[in-house]
């Protein structure tokens, strides 16, 4: 009888233990379930707060923005972080601009790796371009624009943008760039005639301007005509498409040329040496002998022409138009649509800057007053700059006893 009265007590104590600790279980289930358990006014506040956090954060996706800008009182395009407080640049006004604008998180404008940007042609300080292109992961519409070209200064325009697919990169997508020169033509003017603004240029100089140009096109070595690049450095090697002059015109009482050049990529300072060179021969400096000693591994003295002129004008994306334009996605980057706005901002902001700099500044009238600096020949380290000529060392001399200047003439002369 007692046997069996604790082996009762024994199985009524293991049965509220088993009930105690299903409590527990479903206590535990209940607190691991509070979401699913909250009641409906919570999981509707829930859901708001997720669906703000989504808009906040956006949906990311790879765009092409076509930008124009006057480089006048920028250091190039190329943003750099950490100096651009002391060296503005283009880039630093539109990615700040983007940041304004919600398109992207001040952690991307920091670290612009991580949105993927990219630009299709890196312009030096003092450059213009009508049409160039930065490709970047964002947020973007045709609010965005509005809200983009009103947080910009006057001189910096986006005229559209278009979704690309996530491999592009407007860099190396790229076929050709086409730049332009616009330079007063008494630049042309022979070493023999009186060089002044009254100069007018004739139908025989153009002639032998196109000459010249001519033979810069086709595939050479132009280590020569950039910065920090060897004989022997294999992307020394560069394709000129097209090189030629138009006829001059007439603006504001000077005579006007514009020179326009089309290749599938340029080294740095490559178009205004080129250029350099080209006016060089054409006034009676040099010949076609020293452009032929340039295609070789010698190290050769070839002026720069001054930066003021110069203007990216267009981007050529053939074979990625030809591939993804029409694959129904994707549009072709092609922007005919906005060629009225896009001219209308070339002539208001870009072509009358550089003549009214050019009128007060007489950037390329000085620069031709230091030309006779450059002998044209083949550098030798032995030699200081400006030491080759007596007309160079001169004028080397006369700006060594006038602080300020001397920096200005190696500058603009400098062989790189």
């Amino acid at each position: 009888m007692i046997t069996r009265f604790s082996s009762i007590l024994r199985k009524s104590f293991a049965i509220r233990k088993m009930s105690s600790e299903a409590e527990k279980l479903v206590e535990k289930s209940e607190c691991s379930d509070e979401t699913e358990l909250a009641p409906a006014s919570k999981k509707i506040k829930m859901e708001e707060e997720e669906g703000q956090k989504e808009t906040t954060i956006g949906l990311k996706r790879k765009y092409a923005l076509c930008v124009g800008y006057c480089g006048e009182g920028y250091y190039g395009l190329q943003r750099n972080p950490t100096i651009k407080d002391k060296f503005r640049t283009i880039e630093d006004e539109i990615v700040d601009a983007l940041v304004k604008i919600n398109s992207i998180p001040q952690a991307h404008a920091d670290e612009m790796y991580k949105m993927s940007f990219q630009r299709a042609a890196r312009t030096d300080k003092g450059v213009s371009a009508a049409e160039n292109l930065i490709s970047l992961k964002m947020e973007f519409s045709q609010e965005h624009l509005q809200k983009l070209n009103q947080a910009l200064p006057e001189q910096i325009r986006v005229f559209g943008y278009k979704k690309v697919t996530k491999s592009f990169d407007s860099k190396n997508s790229c076929d050709g760039r086409t730049y332009v020169y616009i330079l007063p033509t008494f630049a042309f003017c022979p070493i023999e005639e009186l060089c002044n603004e009254n100069y007018r240029v004739s139908e025989q100089i153009i002639d032998q301007v196109n000459e010249t140009l001519r033979c810069l096109c086709g595939t050479h070595n132009f280590h020569n005509f950039t910065a920090g690049r060897k004989y022997t450095d294999p992307s020394s090697k560069r394709y000129i498409i097209s090189f030629e002059c138009s006829k001059p015109f007439m603006k504001e009482g000077f005579e006007y040329a514009v020179i326009k050049v089309r290749g599938q990529s340029f080294m740095l300072h490559q178009i205004r040496k080129m250029v350099g060179m080209v006016i060089a021969i054409v006034r009676g400096f040099a010949n076609a002998d020293t452009l032929s000693l340039c295609w070789t591994a010698n190290k050769v003295d070839v002026p720069t022409a001054p930066p003021l002129g110069l203007m990216l004008d267009k981007l050529h994306y053939d074979k990625y138009n030809k591939k993804f334009g029409t694959d129904g996605l994707h549009e072709p980057l092609d922007w005919s649509n906005l060629e009225e706005e896009i001219e209308n901002f070339k002539h208001e902001h870009i072509f009358s800057n550089i003549i009214q700099k050019e009128r007060e500044q007489k950037s390329m009238f000085n620069w031709l007053s230091r030309l006779p600096i450059s002998h044209f020949g083949v550098m030798d380290p032995k030699y200081r700059r400006g030491s080759y000529t007596g007309i160079g060392k001169a004028l080397f001399n006369i700006d060594t006893v006038n602080n300020g200047t001397t920096k200005i003439a190696e500058e603009d002369y400098s062989s790189d």
